[in-house]
């Protein structure tokens, strides 16, 4: 341990910690830019500067250590004025139309200047726009970015993808994608964890709002929504609604106010998805050929296999992904219903992902003869439609999702988490080899935060090896261990994002805070109080199956819900 003394209060700190972390132990705050904790401790930006008495030059809190006897001033008439002009300075070479930027009232930037009473830059504003398609998921505004590095590191340490770099020499020196790349071309998975993790609005998803809203004006549209689980768990925080009433049902009310005809939970797809995979799995275990079996429900995770580990796309299940499935099941099975032609059907999805947008576009994945899904947003997106909507969202009654796509179970909901998937699979497997539930927390064991896990779960006599790993860096060590033949396992469940769908790409952003694990266990306790936790149980899926399926893994349902991703676009 070490003492020293910040703005007069004696701290006890343990060796090895910096200034900034020894300043929170205080009570003490100070401004960071571009600091992320164990990611990015760089001290690029110098809005985290201190004085150290004794010393010439003032020092990063960031990463400078916290010394015995050390004194420190954290707000001092020096720190105050460098602070100000090095924010300032930053300012210049940044693009301030803040009332058109999606970051408007949530970025760091705009927050440190107001703090520090910044109303105007005393030097040459100066900046450069550089063409970026548009119409990619995945938007970057060159006049924005602060040069922060958190892109590149979060991507590198993470993601352990390095798709941004620092290019240019001098002045001129920016961030950018790496070897001269363009986005189209790039192993980026997009999974969008580089915009969440951005302290401005430099990154950002596509803005697909308009489309939605045209839609919804169009009187020759019949307009439907579907919810992904881990939505339900954020909805609230860019709506503007505080947590304890962003409830499920409040969540529906307001969606139905924009004028949607019918509000539907991807849970319904989600639950269908269990029951084509797990009798995959179930399947492939015959024969053991392409073993293991890994999920496929998330495209930044299709992605990335394909780009780089392309000899293990025969072991990702052929299942669609439920935002699919439930497309695909919304233009047949329920237009069939409906009596309308798949095409009056405007199908909307609101997703925790930035690479759902690329999913639904990707034109081997549509079998339904139509657009299985018409447009993605994520929850960024649809808190800001909500926002807009004039509806005071915290009052409104509850209301229910439309059926029959509308029911889902518990296994569905914990797709949105880490190891949810897998649960999920497991609960419907054991009934698949048995005949007979699980006690629904029986695989309990796979949930957790650790980024890569390993247990062994019995289904019935069997006893299965399986693997859960969230975050691509993850998931390559995992790979790299199969390939070794230092690991072996029997199904494996993958998600892109750190923490599953929770930590999702789209999701609202609270700068330098992971809300995964919170998230999650939303997700969890909305298991535990579901009145339906098994997949196979739930009723409308077992009528699709009875009226237009047939059965699992059956010629229609190979048709409409599986899919081969080697083919795949990219």
């Amino acid at each position: 341990m070490v003492k020293l003394t910040i703005d007069g209060k004696a701290v006890q700190v343990r060796d090895g910690a910096t200034i900034l972390e020894a300043a929170n132990m205080a009570g003490i705050r100070i401004p960071t830019l571009c600091y992320l904790k164990d990611i990015n401790e760089i001290g690029a930006c110098r809005v985290c500067v201190v004085e150290v008495e004794g010393n010439q030059n003032l020092c990063a809190a960031c990463n400078t250590a916290a010394e015995d006897g050390m004194v420190v001033y954290t707000n001092s008439p020096r720190v105050r004025t460098t602070r100000r002009v090095n924010v300032e300075l930053i300012l210049s070479a940044h693009n301030t139309a803040c009332t058109s930027c999606v970051r408007n009232g949530n970025c760091t930037l705009q927050s440190l200047a107001q703090d520090l009473n910044i109303s105007r830059i005393p030097y040459e504003v100066r900046y450069r726009q550089k063409n970026w398609p548009q119409d990619t998921p995945l938007i970057r505004d060159r006049d924005k970015c602060v040069k922060c590095m958190r892109c590149i590191n979060v991507c590198d340490k993470v993601q352990g993808l390095g798709v941004w770099d620092v290019v240019g020499t001098g002045y001129r020196t920016t961030v950018g994608l790496r070897d001269g790349e363009t986005i189209n071309t790039i192993n980026c998975s997009l999974c969008g964890q580089c915009i969440t993790h951005c302290p401005v609005g430099a990154l950002h998803e596509r803005d697909d709002t308009q489309k939605l809203l045209d839609a919804l004006a169009d009187p020759d549209k019949i307009v439907i929504a579907q919810v992904a689980p881990a939505v339900r768990s954020a909805w609230g925080a860019d709506a503007g609604v505080p947590q304890k009433k962003a409830t499920v049902g409040r969540m529906v009310a307001a969606m139905k106010g924009l004028g949607f005809d019918y509000v539907f939970d991807t849970d319904f797809a989600a639950d269908m998805t269990i029951m084509e995979e797990g009798s995959e799995l179930l399947e492939r275990m015959k024969g053991k050929e392409h073993w293991p079996m890994f999920t496929s429900c998330c495209p930044g995770w299709v992605r990335f296999v394909k780009q780089n580990y392309p000899e293990f796309l025969p072991n990702l299940s052929s299942a669609k992904s439920p935002q699919q499935i439930f497309g695909a099941i919304a233009k047949t099975w329920f237009a069939k219903a409906l009596g309308v032609a798949p095409e009056k059907i405007y199908s909307v999805s609101f997703m925790p992902c930035t690479a759902k947008k690329y999913e639904c576009d990707v034109p081997e994945v549509n079998d339904s003869g139509a657009k299985d899904v018409d447009l993605v947003l994520t929850t960024r997106e649809l808190g800001r439609i909500l926002r807009g909507s004039g509806q005071i969202l915290e009052i409104l009654p509850e209301a229910d999702f439309d059926e029959p796509l509308g029911l889902g179970t518990g296994a569905g909901v914990i797709f949105g988490t880490t190891g949810g998937v897998m649960e999920a699979a497991l609960r419907s497997a054991h009934y698949l080899v048995t005949g007979k539930n699980p006690d629904p927390d029986a695989f309990s064991a796979v949930r957790g935060m650790e980024g890569w896990r390993e247990r062994d779960v019995k289904v019935g006599g069997a006893t299965l090896k399986i693997a859960v790993a969230s975050g691509l860096g993850n998931a390559r060590k995992l790979l790299e261990a199969i390939k070794a033949g230092t690991a072996q396992y029997d199904f494996v469940e993958i998600m892109a994002c750190p923490g599953g769908c929770a930590g999702g790409g789209g999701q609202p952003i609270t700068d330098g805070v992971e809300l995964a694990d919170v998230r999650g266990e939303v997700l969890r306790e909305l298991d535990a109080k579901s009145p339906i936790r098994f997949s196979h149980e739930n009723p409308f899926v077992k009528q699709a199956y009875s009226e237009f399926l047939g059965s699992p893994l059956s010629e229609t349902a190979h048709h409409l819900l599986h899919t081969d991703q080697s083919k795949w676009s990219i």
